[in-house]
């Protein structure tokens, strides 16, 4: 089977904006759960729906696939399944490193459904002499002095990065030393890397602050509903017996 170090998908030579490619793992897990419930066709609304985009987007991201489906009927499921999958590289074995295994990179470890999206994770790798030789979800964990040669000898092209922010800059510098161009990362740090290595973030604390951001402005709605002014600032209580330089403080004061 080829690997990801000797394969690259194309998207980039064939002019697919970056948003389209963003939206294609969308349209795959989309179609994957039509496949699975042998659905054979399926319209641009349906589909649309499915992924969370409106259907004049979907069919602009598949004219970038020379795909446009068949008026009347819609879209073949399994063709547009592999040529997705074939678009995005997944026809492919990538073997994928992580480093840093602690909670996050012993879960990522277990996880059973890199597999079957074209991901093999080949090596775990940590920095704590006494993980080395630990078994985590069937492979033994090794220590990062070896990690050059643990990423040439398992062909690894893609790494991903659960570290301690202070460590990950240094294990992304190595990791490219070592010859990986692609890096998804875990730690909540912004990392450096050189032209032609490419970087995905995944910060949980960020998409936790936006979803705090919209429960706030949908509680502001509620309570603009019922009459308050959700711009006036907090009123902070004081104890009543709280005494000041003149004396007794009123129980609340203004902010």
């Amino acid at each position: 089977m080829a690997t990801g170090r000797t394969h690259r998908p194309a998207t980039r030579s064939r002019g697919i904006p970056e948003a389209t490619v963003a939206r294609l793992p969308l349209y795959l897990r989309a179609l994957t759960a039509l496949s699975e419930r042998s659905v054979p066709t399926v319209s641009s609304e349906e589909l649309a729906t499915a992924a969370g985009v409106n259907s004049a987007k979907l069919r602009k991201d598949f004219s970038y696939l020379g795909s446009y489906g068949t008026r009347g009927v819609g879209y073949d499921v399994e063709y547009l399944v592999y040529q997705i999958s074939r678009e995005l590289g997944l026809t492919q074995d990538w073997p994928v490193a992580i480093v840093g295994i602690g909670n996050l990179g012993a879960a990522l470890a277990n996880y059973g459904g890199f597999a079957s999206r074209g991901f093999r994770v080949a090596a775990l790798i940590d920095a704590d002499p006494a993980m080395a030789g630990t078994p985590v979800a069937g492979i033994a964990v090794q220590h990062t002095d070896d990690l050059d040669r643990i990423i040439s000898d398992n062909g690894v092209s893609i790494g991903v990065i659960t570290t301690p922010p202070g460590a990950a800059q240094q294990v992304c510098d190595r990791l490219v030393a070592a010859g990986v161009t692609s890096i998804l990362n875990f730690a909540p740090t912004v990392l450096s890397v050189p032209e032609g290595v490419d970087v995905r973030k995944v910060d949980l604390s960020i998409e936790l602050q936006i979803l705090a951001f919209h429960e706030q402005r949908k509680a502001g709605e509620d309570a603009s509903a019922d009459g308050e002014d959700p711009e006036a600032p907090p009123m902070r209580a004081t104890p009543a017996n709280r005494k000041g330089p003149d004396g007794d403080m009123p129980a609340v004061m203004p902010a």
